[in-house]
């Protein structure tokens, strides 16, 4: 392969080891990484002069994964080790589903100023798992090679295994052509390699195993069989820049697979003719985003690229996005590009009110149609009214003719509204946005949370204010946070909830490596006291007890680490263990509503109440919707945080994508009635985007269903019912959006008949 000098100076700059004073070490103990999680004293941390990276030898690594992983990664600039950037970027033998563990042991092969190799072993059921970290002097790379070796006498079919990228902060670039790809197959891949970045640093991850993709590229899978005694080894390398430059990225990932390669170079300047500092020249390749170079102070870029046919466009933080330009790279030539008239950023301003009152109403705006970059640290796509600023925003943008999307508590409340925006260079854009709200729950003392949302703590990247933000924008009536082991920030949300008047619910999300469950409310800020990676159900639901917890909730339930799951594979520490409250839908695992309910409704069948709660599992409020599912819950007395759990364990609750449902009766409670008597259960509906259907179930099977699609937004359906059994009955209800609604039942007891079992 004949290299060029422009890619021989990237390669230069990327890989070649520094001179004499060049040297990798290892410092033993807490990380120096700051912000780091490996802080105990048998702890190591590798270093060199580009990167650094920490396993937990002896801290506890996130979600219950057993010790020894890398779970700290951060850029060294000028000898200076940067911040963590990671939450865990090691191995997982299968989809992130239980790992059952009994060792782990680490021993540090090669311990020299020219390279570190360490070495962690562990067992995952009957499997061995071998990690091999290796980093050398001068190089921005860690080597990651995992070997899994069968040492059971059955075959282990349909395995997921490979590597991950779960960074800390930033924003995540997917493998290039698997952008809208959360969990599927490799197949339409122009790479493989996962990055996530920000403005001044990038981690990337190469796969060339890559056959599947997990959690929107952050997991990099193979599928495979791993036969009796048989081993697999799966390769990898994790990359660490000071910059939110994809060039280094590329230049690796050719030279490691050999590409033929050419270079694009050229200037970026505005429409004044003006250079352009710091740049963004975006690549795409068969019309899907591929790479970016950032240029330097004088609008000057360059980038070498494997040789193929890219279209190329430049901007700049909150500039407009110049043409598309063809850019046929050619092995061992350089292709000059420049750019030009690019314009500067202008202002827009919306007021968002309630249509009826005038009240200024929290909302969410997000961008339908105009500008919305590739690189996210160049500007959003969403935003969010202010906490103090009554439902007003203003944002700069890039110029150009936008469609907004203004909701409030939206397709639930209402349905967006849009609105339509000239944004011109230097200039604001001042448009108000009128919402008509369809109800208002608490007047009716229903009230709305979201009880599955994270901040900014593990892999989640929300700051306190901006989930507060995003929550009040939903019409969420109280605020919640439950981030992973971590209550860091009860505090200041439950600051943010005083101030603005409403409820907050401190909870936790304990998790496991077999289950997470969410308990709340918790004592404010109180550390959890279990580890994680060495517990069971009984210890879980103790610790639960101890925070204070009103109420336990069995989150996403089925998902591979879900605790139903891992109940039914047989991997759940200590088994069955009644004393959990709540059963979650999740609306981040859509697909699995069903299969839930039909777990609720057996618990039901056999008298045992527990009862339905909904969250979204935000991370990113930019990227995923706060309360696209919620939980309506009807306390007695004033709405708090303990009411509103009360309230959740006596089943006075439904969960919602959509419709509102206030009944004549209260869910949760009990009807007794003589053989024979007739009673009708009745219930108002709602739904913003137009009612379609009703479904009453009776002991888990459909009674009745209505067609509700000429009931237009709202209407009261009654069923009228005779007692001849012990029966529970609850509500299907779908909207015209697809939206359902799934309550908890409305027990009947029938005097001379069997009782519920005791439970």
């Amino acid at each position: 392969m004949k290299l060029f000098p422009g890619l021989l100076l990237a390669l230069a700059v990327v890989l070649a080891p520094m001179m004499a004073a060049a040297q990798v070490r290892i410092v033993r103990g807490p990380t120096p990484i700051l912000g780091g999680d490996a802080r105990a004293a048998g702890d190591l941390t590798v270093v060199n002069e580009k990167l650094a990276f920490a396993l937990a030898i002896e801290s506890p690594p996130p979600y219950g994964v057993p010790r020894g992983a890398l779970v700290d990664l951060a850029p060294v600039v000028d000898g200076k080790i940067g911040r963590d950037r990671v939450v865990f970027a090691d191995f997982i033998p299968n989809n992130w589903s239980a790992w059952p563990n009994t060792y782990h042991r680490v021993e540090v092969v090669k311990d020299s100023p020219q390279e570190v190799v360490v070495r962690t072993e562990r067992d995952w059921g009957e499997v061995a798992v071998s990690t091999v970290y290796a980093l050398k002097s001068g190089e921005d790379q860690v080597r990651i090679a995992v070997t899994m070796t069968n040492g059971g006498r059955v075959a282990l079919a349909d395995l997921r295994s490979g590597l991950t990228l779960w960074p800390s902060s930033g924003h995540l670039f997917a493998v290039p052509g698997l952008g809208g790809v959360n969990d599927g197959p490799a197949a339409g891949a122009l790479s493989d390699r996962v990055v996530a970045y920000d403005e001044d640093w990038f981690v990337a991850l190469h796969a060339p195993y890559l056959e599947h993709v997990g959690y929107g590229s952050k997991d990099m899978y193979r599928t495979h069989t791993l036969a009796p005694g048989e081993s697999r080894t799966f390769e990898g390398w994790l990359q660490v820049g000071a910059r939110g430059d994809l060039a280094p990225v590329v230049a690796v990932e050719i030279a490691r697979r050999r590409l033929p390669s050419g270079e694009l170079e050229g200037q970026v300047t505005g429409r004044d003719g003006r250079p352009i500092p710091a740049p963004v020249v975006v690549i795409e390749k068969s019309g899907q985003p591929y790479a970016w170079t950032v240029g330097d102070a004088a609008g000057r870029y360059r980038m070498a690229l494997p040789a193929g046919d890219y279209r190329a466009y430049a901007t700049a933080k909150s500039y407009s996005e110049t043409a598309r330009t063809a850019a046929a790279i050619v092995a061992g030539a350089t292709l000059v590009r420049d750019f030009g008239d690019l314009r500067p950023p202008g202002s827009l301003r919306v007021s968002v009110t309630d249509q009826a009152s005038g009240a200024p109403l929290d909302a969410r705006i997000a961008i339908e149609q105009g500008q919305k970059p590739v690189v996210e640290f160049l500007g959003r796509k969403v935003f969010f009214t202010e906490l103090d600023a009554g439902g007003v925003v203003e944002v700069k943008l890039a110029p150009g003719d936008y469609v907004l999307s203004v909701a409030h508590g939206l397709n639930v409340l209402a349905p967006p509204v849009t609105v339509k925006a000239k944004v011109a260079s230097g200039a604001t854009e001042s448009l108000a946005a009128p919402i008509r709200l369809l109800a208002d729950p608490p007047s009716r003392g229903w009230y709305a949370a979201d009880l599955h949302h994270h901040a900014d703590q593990a892999e989640a990247v929300t700051p306190p204010a901006d989930l507060a933000r995003s929550q009040l924008a939903a019409g969420l009536d109280l605020l919640f946070v439950s981030d992973h082991d971590a209550t860091v920030n009860h505090r200041v949300l439950q600051a943010i909830a005083d101030r603005r008047g409403v409820p907050f619910i401190p909870s936790v999300e304990i998790s496991t490596s077999w289950a997470h469950f969410n308990a709340y409310p918790v004592k404010l800020g109180e550390p959890l006291a279990i580890d994680t990676g060495a517990t069971t159900i009984d210890a879980v639901i103790a610790e639960a007890r101890r925070l204070g917890a009103e109420v336990l909730q069995v989150n996403h339930p089925l998902i591979p680490y879900g605790y139903f799951a891992s109940l039914d594979r047989g991997v759940a520490p200590g088994g069955f263990n009644p004393g959990f409250d709540l059963i979650e839908i999740n609306s981040d695992n859509r697909g699995d509503d069903d299969k839930v309910l039909a777990r609720a409704w057996g618990f039901w069948n056999a008298g045992a109440r527990h009862y339905l709660a909904a969250g979204s599992d935000t991370h990113d409020v930019w990227n995923q919707l706060s309360g696209a599912v919620r939980t309506y819950a009807h306390p007695d007395g004033p709405v708090t945080a303990i009411s509103f759990a009360r309230a959740l364990k006596a089943g006075h609750a439904y969960v919602t994508y959509g419709p509102l449902i206030f009944p004549d009766r209260m869910f949760g409670e009990t009807l007794r009635l003589k053989a024979g008597q007739t009673f009708d259960l009745g219930f108002d509906l709602k739904a913003a985007t137009g009612l379609k259907s009703v479904s009453l179930i009776r002991q888990g099977a459909v009674a009745k269903s209505l067609d509700l699609a000429a009931s237009g937004r709202e209407t009261h359906v009654s069923f009228p019912l005779k007692a001849d059994t012990r029966a529970w009955y609850a509500l299907v209800v779908e909207d015209k959006a697809g939206g359902r609604a799934y309550t908890d039942p409305i027990w009947v007891e029938v005097a001379g008949a069997a009782d519920w079992p005791s439970t």
